[in-house]
């Protein structure tokens, strides 16, 4: 799952960063509004998480603004003011849900992870597809009593295929999804955790093909 977090205190970025990476997430940070807006229009991300007061352009605005320009992505307000006027105009330019200054890292995550939850598109924590099932939870793929844990990357792959069977993913979608937008990472390095992936499928025998489609990108199949 990927996030945009604006932040403009660059220690709370860093630190949500680590939060939300260690647990799995991608995360975009940036420290100004008008750098939200811009990543905000341009990507395409699972949930946004926004600090309000922000100089310039604020997370009200910024949300606003991609709303009226058609961008649905769940959003999460941080706020270090408790004023009611305030969340209630957080909420009615489109947020999810906002949270308060100080905050406690489970409260976070578990209120973002409820932020995903409401998507439109509801993804369980089970992911299936023919005998196979990956755990978001706990970023296992299982066939049985069968199970190989997979690595971050390996996981947030093999979760945009399993959400799209039988579609052909770019590459550049894979990029731009795992390792953001603005990533130097070469897409060779997409074909090495694919590899990983064609690997730990292979161990559990599971009847999953992993299938490269020249100058189009990979498709997930399943042979039952």
């Amino acid at each position: 799952m990927r996030l945009l977090i604006a932040e403009d205190d660059p220690k709370l970025l860093k630190s949500l960063t680590h939060i939300f990476e260690r647990n799995k997430f991608s995360v975009d940070g940036v420290t100004t509004g008008e750098e939200a807006l811009l990543h905000g229009q341009s990507v395409e991300y699972d949930g946004l998480v926004l600090d309000i007061m922000m100089p310039g352009m604020d997370g009200i605005q910024v949300l606003k603004t991609l709303r009226r320009e058609g961008v649905t992505t769940p959003a999460l307000f941080l706020t270090a003011r408790s004023e009611v006027s305030q969340r209630v105009e957080g909420l009615d330019a489109g947020a999810d849900d906002y949270l308060p200054k100080p905050f406690s890292t489970a409260e976070l995550l578990a209120r973002v992870r409820a932020m995903l939850r409401r998507k439109d598109n509801y993804l369980p924590d089970l992911l299936t597809l023919g005998p196979v099932t990956l755990d978001r939870a706990t970023y296992q793929l299982s066939v049985g009593d069968q199970v190989q844990t997979l690595s971050g990357k390996e996981f947030q792959i093999l979760e945009m295929m399993m959400q799209a069977p039988g579609r052909i993913l770019p590459t550049e979608r894979f990029l731009t999804h795992v390792w953001g937008w603005d990533t130097n990472v070469d897409s060779s390095v997409v074909w090495v955790h694919i590899s990983n992936l064609r690997k730990k499928i292979a161990a559990l025998q599971a009847p999953l093909e992993i299938r490269f489609v020249r100058n189009a990108g990979y498709v997930l199949e399943c042979r039952v």
